[in-house]
């Protein structure tokens, strides 16, 4: 049985859970600990390399050529809207010298052993494939270049490519990829060492401005498949009754009423997981139907009966006082320089503010969805995932199939954001499947699925406090962050962020304080937490970031001043000089922290907006700016605050530093989506709970960003690398400086100072 749909190719692979989870760099409890490196065979490795799986470079995983002339790039990132299919096979086609006209793209499956790892988080796609997939291309020219040699009898350096052919300039001759297909079989793959990568003089669409795309066309179109849109003949749908608090389980139920439901085929129990429920499912009653409305209503008509939790009493108005008084008591030190008492003590003024976000839904467009066939002991999935090899694995082990009998096709993903990496709605579908053996059954999250069982961003308190001396220069730092950790997912709850969670954008300030300490107090997570766009960089620089705008109020300084005295002079910073043991990853002698790009940035940004030019009344202007995902980003927003609370953001100007630029179109994209997205988090973004239970349970109270709420124009600059060679994160790096520079325009226009998100309801 096949999909309705084409293009999708099957492959095998063996992912070892014990190596994923030690790859994270675990304790015997399975926390998250500081841990530079990423492989387990005793190598240091960084970037890619470090990645469990690392990355394989073989052109014949990747690189089809077929003799109509068409050139087929095997995609193994998965694409949420980001642009990476594109932008990979934009790098495939300049160094093969490939007609872009001729190029097609396949997604690969879930397959470790072909392609290493697959995982599509973190803003690392292009960082860590760019140069693979250089290299991939570079030595697939080269046996093209070899074919057309003994082809013609004639040396391989007499030849050269040029538009989707070989050309020999002494004789004239030329011949197309398409002739050349059908010889690469004899061809060995050289030797590395040989192969010579493209002059970047040459290139035709590395760092072009161009709007190439493999999937703009079918999407507007219509024409591209997302997880919902595979089909299959007689396939089933299934809606999940899942507990409405975490850590309770299912005790009972009765689907009386259920059955009645026209169209409603079965209704199965499916096994949960209490904390540490890690990708598991929460468990809780599917409702097999023929559509997905039977299955629905069937849902609706169940009664069940639900076991207690520890979370019952999970309250986020009481949760939220819990984080400021624990903020407000020394934690764990994380990194400790000077004397800050000391400082404070002898400053001519001290200033302190508390900060506070709530948890936030990822709410991609498309909803968790899944469809499973199960059938001779194998299984055969399809989902919108971010992590294939883990959605293989964990599926083959609910439905009882070996590993490697099982296949997971990975869709486009309408929109992921980090909580498609995560696979319980993948297991679901495999558990069902077994009561339906060569039946293609198909799992649904509805909305109020998606919202109240996600696994949320997490809620946190941030305590900051500053001396200063009596020319303004900050002589003391204390930065208190309490949050619940995604660690809780893996293993017992520390209460104390992982060393991941720490270096983004809290050990690692990059200020030029003598005095200063960054502490961590525990708090218990009582909700699955997850990894979201930006991670705990979005906390961590609002909270940073209006805190230096209320201190250059203090000192009676221009915001931009202030904060150039507060960087210092220009230097570059080894990550482990901060205490952060993480770096995304990346190697601390070659991604430094370099305050002269954090400066430039900024710099670009305010110059672009007009920065100190004359508003009307009730208009402000505010900025942030903040390193992550090793790029930078800053912000500067023209907001006007109305009498009634309404935020007209009339202009948005980015400027961001991620080094090299690939697509600069897709950098673009992506600095226009953190905008709008993050104004949507401040403005109206929360998910609260009662009772241990979500409020919130669709669009109509977790609102996403309305056309009115986004700026009316959005100008974005790209700053130009000069020598810089390492690449950037792009994904992501441009959400965490848009809360706090909206807060701080907003303090500008009104004197008002929002220290708590969402912000709708404070201004009226």
């Amino acid at each position: 049985m096949k999909p309705s749909y084409k293009n999708f190719i099957f492959s095998k692979t063996n992912l070892d859970r014990r190596n994923f989870l030690k790859g994270l760099g675990t304790t015997g409890a399975l926390i998250l600990t500081a841990n530079w490196n990423w492989a387990q065979d005793g190598a240091q490795k960084f970037g890619g390399h470090g990645m469990p799986g690392g990355i394989v470079e073989d052109p014949k995983a990747y690189l089809k050529f077929n003799t109509d002339g068409s050139v087929i790039f095997v995609c193994a990132r998965s694409e949420m809207g980001q642009g990476i299919r594109s932008s990979l096979a934009l790098v495939v086609a300049d160094e093969l010298e490939a007609d872009w006209k001729q190029m097609r793209v396949e997604q690969a499956t879930g397959d470790q052993d072909l392609y290493g790892n697959q995982n599509t988080d973190g803003s690392r796609s292009m960082r860590h494939w760019y140069q693979p997939m250089r290299r991939c291309a570079a030595t697939a020219r080269t046996m093209l270049q070899n074919a057309a040699a003994s082809h013609w009898d004639v040396p391989a350096s007499e030849i050269r490519p040029y538009n989707h052919r070989m050309v020999h300039a002494k004789s004239g001759q030329q011949i197309s990829y398409g002739k050349l297909a059908g010889m690469l079989d004899s061809q060995a793959i050289p030797d590395s060492a040989s192969v010579k990568l493209k002059d970047a003089k040459d290139f035709k669409f590395i760092g072009k401005d161009q709007t190439l795309s493999v999937d703009n066309m079918n999407i507007v179109s219509g024409k591209a498949t997302y997880g919902a849109d595979v089909r299959f003949d007689n396939m089933l749908y299934a809606v999940v009754a899942r507990p409405p608090v975490y850590g309770s389980l299912m005790e009972s139920y009765d689907d009386s009423e259920a059955l009645k439901v026209t169209g409603v085929v079965k209704v199965i129990p499916i096994e949960g997981t209490t904390s540490p429920s890690e990708f598991n499912p929460l468990g809780g009653v599917a409702v097999v139907a023929e559509n997905t409305w039977a299955a629905i209503q069937g849902s609706k008509a169940l009664k069940i009966k639900w076991s207690s939790s520890p979370n019952d009493s999970y309250d986020s108005d009481t949760y939220r006082d819990s984080l400021k008084e624990a903020s407000m008591k020394p934690g764990k030190v994380l990194r400790n320089e000077g004397n800050v008492e000391e400082a404070f003590a002898s400053a001519d003024k001290k200033y302190s503010a508390s900060y506070y976000l709530p948890h936030f839904a990822h709410a991609p467009m498309e909803p968790p969805v899944a469809i499973v066939i199960l059938k001779d002991g194998k299984l055969e999935a399809w989902a919108p995932s971010q992590n294939p090899q883990s959605a293989r694995q964990k599926a083959a082990e609910r439905a009882g199939v070996a590993f490697e009998d099982a296949t997971l096709n990975v869709t486009l993903l309408g929109g992921g954001f980090g909580r498609k990496s995560k696979s319980d709605f993948v297991v679901e579908a495999a558990e069902l499947a077994k009561s339906f053996p060569g039946r293609a059954i198909r799992v649904q999250w509805t909305r109020e699925d998606d919202i109240a069982h996600d696994y949320l961003h997490t809620v946190s308190g941030e305590f900051l406090e500053a001396s200063l001396d009596k020319k303004g220069k900050t002589t003391g730092w204390l930065h208190r962050t309490v949050a619940p950790t995604i660690t809780a997912l893996f293993g017992p709850d520390s209460g104390h962020q992982a060393a991941f969670e720490i270096g983004m954008g809290v050990v690692n300030a990059p200020f030029d304080v003598p005095n200063i300490r960054i502490e961590n107090p525990p708090i218990p997570a009582h909700v699955r937490i997850g990894w979201f766009r930006s991670v705990s960089n979005i906390p961590h620089a609002f909270a940073a970031q209006s805190f230096i705008a209320e201190l250059a109020h203090q000192a009676g300084m221009d915001h931009q001043e202030f904060y150039f005295k507060l960087l210092g002079k220009d230097r570059e910073i080894n990550p482990l000089d901060q205490k952060d043991e993480w770096n995304h990853g990346e190697d601390p002698t070659i991604y430094t922290v370099n305050t002269g790009r954090i400066r430039r940035t900024l710099r670009r940004a305010t110059r672009e907006a007009g920065w100190g030019k004359k508003l009307p009344k009730g208009r402000g202007m505010g900025f942030a700016v903040h390193y992550s995902f090793v790029s930078y980003v800053a912000c500067v927003l023209e907001v006007e605050v109305q009498d009634n609370g309404n935020i007209i953001v009339h202009h948005a100007t980015m400027a961001v530093d991620c080094g090299p630029q690939i697509n600069p179109d897709r950098i673009r994209s992506q600095m226009e989506g953190s905008c709008v997205m993050g104004l949507g988090l401040a403005i109206t973004g929360e998910v609260s709970f009662k009772e241990g239970k979500a409020v919130q349970s669709n669009f109509h109270d977790y609102q996403v960003p309305r056309i009115s709420q986004a700026p009316k124009s959005i100008s974005t600059h790209l700053i130009d690398p000069g020598d810089i060679q390492e690449l950037g994160g792009v994904g992501e790096p441009g959400v965490p400086p848009v809360a706090p520079a909206l807060c701080n325009a907003i303090f500008v226009a009104t004197g008002k100072r929002i220290r708590q998100l969402p912000i709708q309801d404070q201004l009226a």
